[in-house]
């Protein structure tokens, strides 16, 4: 428990800094130029019908008068990037609930691959998603449902306000049993370590899943305010039982995503809920959200009125930047490859030029010592011990991601 603790500490005095606008309210700011090549493209619908007290992410009560202004505003954003020159191959939709108004993101989805050479498009929903509502996803192209269950257990369903709104546990595994076969990477996200959790609701979940036969199960540790969620020791444990549980039909395809065995090396390096680890960069777009290109963090304005504001007179929603220098881009490479358990050495240095390997030193060192990496060949390799390790620090990443959100929320952007 002190490691974790210690690890924890250490990731937030890193992320603090780095993950900080150093001024907000930036008129007339743009993304960075296009680099010449195709990237992910990330888009945020922010509504929900009801808010979970456990979610951190940009999201407000669905307001019927806006959302329709919100989604043309968000097509002119997607209209924007296609005359500024980007590319995206793969497309991931996350909110906030994203389904909220299937026609309304039909139409988004439908542009996408009008404007694009879309090869993959991944969706968030919740498990209550009508037969029409699943069929017109499957007719716009969405390969990968990635559905928010977080448990079965009717008292932590309750607990969590999902249980009137979603149904019981039995209601979304009839639910899920519709959604298979519709799409080629059915998701399903659990989280543990909530209060009032015990061992065995935990594997009662783990063993629905793979009942279900679900292609792509991602498990996350709640990150949540301290009410909500348990201890650091009982997180670990949680995660070993995960790790057992799913051992023998999963395999990792990164420190909390597992993809169902003999699906192939794409659906363990496939699409995930964590596109920040499986693309090098994405693009960020709606109200809210997050991009990562050329080095440069940025921020569209988290003000939806704002946000359609400028869009609407053909203005860029980027509120705030700041670039990553070049030790920065290194360390963020480092934290994001091991997350998917390897990390090879030769295309580091061929991303970050000779020497990048040297440059990190420290953290490879640090890493080893706590027995969290071993070393194979040209790559660096997660252990046991190292992918609970990465769970801890993916954590406390979001979790700054989260407090920066807050930041944004209070500047009025």
């Amino acid at each position: 428990m002190i490691t974790e603790a210690l690890l924890s500490f250490f990731m937030r005095r890193q992320a603090r800094p780095r993950l900080r606008f150093p001024e907000l309210g930036r008129k007339g700011a743009e993304p960075p130029p296009p680099g010449g090549r195709e990237q992910l493209l990330y888009i945020h619908v922010p509504y929900c019908e009801e808010l979970c007290e456990y979610c951190s992410f940009h999201r407000v009560r669905l307001d019927n008068r806006q959302a329709p202004k919100y989604f043309a505003a968000l097509r002119a954003e997607m209209r924007l990037y296609q005359q500024f020159g980007y590319r995206f191959d793969q497309v991931y939709v996350g909110g906030g609930t994203p389904t909220v108004l299937p026609d309304e993101l039909a139409r988004v989805l439908c542009l996408a691959r009008e404007l694009w050479p879309v090869r993959s498009l991944s969706v968030e929903a919740n498990p209550n998603l009508s037969l029409a509502t699943l069929d017109l996803l499957a007719g716009c192209g969405v390969d990968r449902l990635s559905i928010g269950v977080q448990t079965f257990d009717d008292g932590l369903l309750q607990a969590m306000q999902r249980l009137q709104r979603y149904g019981s546990g039995a209601d979304i595994r009839r639910n899920l049993e519709v959604v298979r076969g519709r799409f080629a990477t059915p998701n399903v996200d659990l989280i543990f370590n909530l209060a009032g959790q015990t061992e065995s609701m935990l594997r009662r979940d783990l063993q629905i899943v793979g009942e279900l036969g679900v292609d792509q199960i991602t498990c996350y540790p709640l990150m949540g305010p301290r009410p909500l969620r348990g201890s650091y020791a009982r997180e670990k444990r949680f995660f070993r039982i995960i790790r057992e549980g799913l051992a023998s039909g999963y395999r990792p395809a990164t420190a909390w995503c597992f993809s169902r065995q003999g699906k192939g090396r794409e659906a363990a390096g496939g699409p995930s809920d964590e596109y920040i680890v499986t693309r090098e960069e994405y693009a960020g777009l709606g109200s809210g959200s997050f991009g990562y290109l050329g080095g440069r963090l940025y921020a569209n304005t988290f003000s939806l009125p704002l946000y359609i504001e400028r869009l609407g007179r053909g203005a860029w929603p980027v509120a705030a930047s700041r670039g990553f220098s070049r030790r920065d881009r290194l360390r963020y490479d480092f934290l994001m490859k091991l997350f998917r358990g390897r990390l090879d050495l030769e295309l580091l240095e061929a991303r970050h030029g000779p020497g990048a390997g040297w440059r990190l030193a420290p953290e490879i060192a640090l890493f080893r010592l706590l027995g969290a990496l071993r070393r194979e060949g040209k790559s660096l390799i997660l252990t046991e011990e190292g992918y609970y390790v990465w769970v801890v620090l993916m954590r406390e990443f979001f979790s700054g991601l989260n407090r920066l959100r807050a930041t944004c929320r209070i500047a009025g952007e």
